[in-house]
């Protein structure tokens, strides 16, 4: 399998986390490349990582697609658990995790633009998804466990991308639960061994 990804990607990096909780990590090439590169555009009409081309040459994207396909490989315990309850909720869990990371990818791109009342409404609107977000996760952060699920590894890397990107931003004041929880499951290998470099 081929991966096109870049290394600091909350997405990639929850796909690369999937394929090391599943143990097939080192089926899956790094293929680095940019989001705009053209061979991206070719393969995925959205030109977006990350981009998944299997053995057989089927092209897969995005991230909630192709962590997917990864727990349909090998014998580890499934990431998404079988259809009843417990999916419904994994499945919950990473729509929030997603959501955090799609409240804030693109609020730093308006950052780096003059600040009009426009653009801060919609940093405002972003700014209060994350926070709405993140006090849900407090609540069931007493419920969460070690990187089981395809939600719990998605919330993970929300955790770390706003670590990594809003520093200035600390969510842990307030969620006391949720930094407990973040600070037991960053240390283990799915999280170790994906952090962004940089």
């Amino acid at each position: 399998m081929k991966l096109a990804y870049s290394p600091n990607s909350p997405y990639v990096r929850k796909c690369l986390a999937a394929a090391i909780l599943r143990g097939i990590d080192g089926q899956v090439e790094l293929w680095t490349i940019p989001a705009a590169d053209p061979a991206v555009a070719a393969l995925n009409p959205l030109s977006k990582v990350p981009t998944l081309v299997t053995d057989d040459g089927m092209v897969l994207y995005d991230s909630p697609v192709i962590c997917e396909y990864l727990d349909s490989i090998g014998g580890a315990p499934k990431l998404f658990p079988a259809p009843g309850p417990a999916r419904w909720n994994a499945k919950r869990q990473e729509a929030l995790g997603d959501g955090i990371l799609d409240a804030t990818q693109p609020r730093r791109r308006e950052l780096a633009l003059p600040l009009d009342e426009g653009r801060r409404d919609y940093i405002a609107t972003q700014q209060a998804k994350v926070t709405r977000a993140l006090d849900a996760l407090e609540a069931e952060a007493g419920s969460l466990g070690m990187l089981s699920t395809i939600g719990e590894v998605t919330i993970a890397c929300a955790l770390g991308y706003l670590d990594f990107r809003y520093a200035n931003e600390p969510w842990r004041p307030g969620h006391p639960k949720l930094e407990a929880w973040h600070a037991k499951v960053a240390v283990l290998p799915a999280m170790a061994r994906t952090a962004p470099p940089a």
